[in-house]
């Protein structure tokens, strides 16, 4: 009758190698590949496992140890320095640093645990207590202050607010947006222009009320001109410009 064996379970390759390194208490720094390999190799060929994925990352590393088997029975390699290459290098290094996230997920779980065992007290202080505000000592509180002293902080204070208000800012009055339609402006444009074959941009800017309708048909008056609507002409310069309509 054959004896049923249970394997242990591993979370990867990495961490088979470091239980193999840890069970024959070899110096991480100076494994013996070989002897490591023919372990790992048993272990994967008593594995029992549906997951292709699982099994293909424990197929991976025994592949790589078999490589550094081969090269570590070549001569060894030497670098741009002169210094001969360890082929377990690159292992080395991940299991080290495997080895410490380990260790690290193994305190944070320990404090995990201490966390869960903290119990907090809700307060209970009466509403009386936390309602509470000491008495305010007047004597306490003025000092040697007299009338003469407190007249001199209070003009002090009123001073300093003073000092905060801008004295040119502070006459402006308030400042209004003046709302000017776009496209009613064309319309006006387009109707003056109908009435008014040929004028005189001045003439057409003193009809205007306010300075935001002056730039508003100064913009729609370039904007005619792009779209060849109409035509300008200017003399000489500082002449007055003169409008035609092309249409």
């Amino acid at each position: 009758m054959a004896i049923s064996v249970k394997l242990q379970a591993f979370e990867g390759p990495l961490d088979l190698l470091l239980h193999l390194i840890e069970k024959n208490k070899v110096d991480i720094y100076d494994i013996p590949i070989v002897e490591i390999t023919a372990q790992y190799l048993e272990y994967i060929k008593d594995m029992e496992t549906e997951d292709m994925n699982v099994m293909s990352e424990f197929l991976v590393m025994a592949a790589t140890l078999l490589e550094i088997k081969c090269r570590m029975l070549l001569p060894r390699e030497v670098n741009d320095e002169g210094e001969e290459v360890d082929p377990r290098a690159e292992l080395v290094q991940k299991l080290l640093e495997y080895k410490m996230y380990k260790y690290m997920s193994y305190e944070l779980k320990d404090r995990q645990v201490d966390a869960g065992r903290t119990l907090f007290k809700e307060r209970t202080l009466p509403k009386e207590i936390e309602d509470y505000k000491p008495p305010v000592n007047m004597k306490e509180l003025l000092g040697d202050a007299d009338l003469v002293r407190l007249k001199e902080l209070f003009q002090l204070v009123i001073k300093r607010q003073e000092d905060k208000i801008d004295p040119v800012r502070s006459t402006f009055g308030q400042i209004e947006k003046d709302e000017v339609d776009m496209d009613a402006k064309t319309l006006y444009v387009e109707k003056y222009l109908h009435l008014n074959r040929t004028f005189s941009f001045r003439q057409l800017l003193e009809k205007q009320k306010s300075k935001m309708e002056i730039i508003v048909t100064f913009l729609v008056i370039l904007e005619m001109m792009k779209m060849g609507r109409i035509s300008i002409v200017q003399e000489d310069t500082f002449e007055d410009i003169i409008i035609t309509s092309n249409e």
